[in-house]
């Protein structure tokens, strides 16, 4: 069981196709303010998601470096409004703190989840909404950066792990 949580808070691409089987360069972006009226959808078809993990850890199951593995006893993906804009979070049940090297590696095994891992399975169901279809995806590979949650609240620069960082 954990004894404490870390949250990493991920930026979400959303988006729509304006009519059925159009192209991807006719796809709709949704900005992450315009998302949050669909945080209700989203946190369902991320549930639904969810289900199939095979025991409470989550994404943790799934991560190869053995010390790594045992200090880290969850990763449950999600989704949160903060500051008016819908973000990705994953967050990581501890068993004990880990170190600034441990804490990278938990970041860049959770940036892999997002563009390979789970994000890739995720993005591709589409979510029903009264508006229509949407997709989320916890990966951008043009503006893509990690926040971990003090970050957030002190409105710190982002961590960069993932790729280019854009502002």
């Amino acid at each position: 069981m954990a004894n404490e949580t870390m949250r990493i808070f991920l930026p979400l691409t959303i988006f729509t196709y304006p009519r059925y089987n159009c192209s991807e360069d006719e796809r709709e972006d949704i900005s992450s303010r315009e998302a949050v009226a669909y945080e209700d959808q989203i946190l369902a078809a991320i549930a639904k998601e969810n289900r199939h993990f095979e025991n409470d850890r989550g994404l943790a199951e799934y991560i190869h470096d053995e010390a790594l593995n045992k200090k880290v006893y969850s990763l449950i993906p999600s989704v949160e409004v903060v500051d008016g804009e819908l973000w990705g979070v994953m967050t990581a049940g501890l068993k004990e703190p880990l170190s600034g090297e441990e804490t990278a590696e938990l970041l860049e095994f959770v940036t892999g989840q997002a563009s390979d891992g789970y994000g890739e399975g995720f993005e591709q169901r589409p979510i029903k909404t009264p508006d229509g279809e949407i997709y989320t995806s916890f990966w951008n590979h043009e503006n893509y950066s990690l926040k971990l949650e003090q970050d957030m609240k002190n409105n710190s620069p982002d961590l960069g792990y993932g790729g280019l960082v854009m502002r």
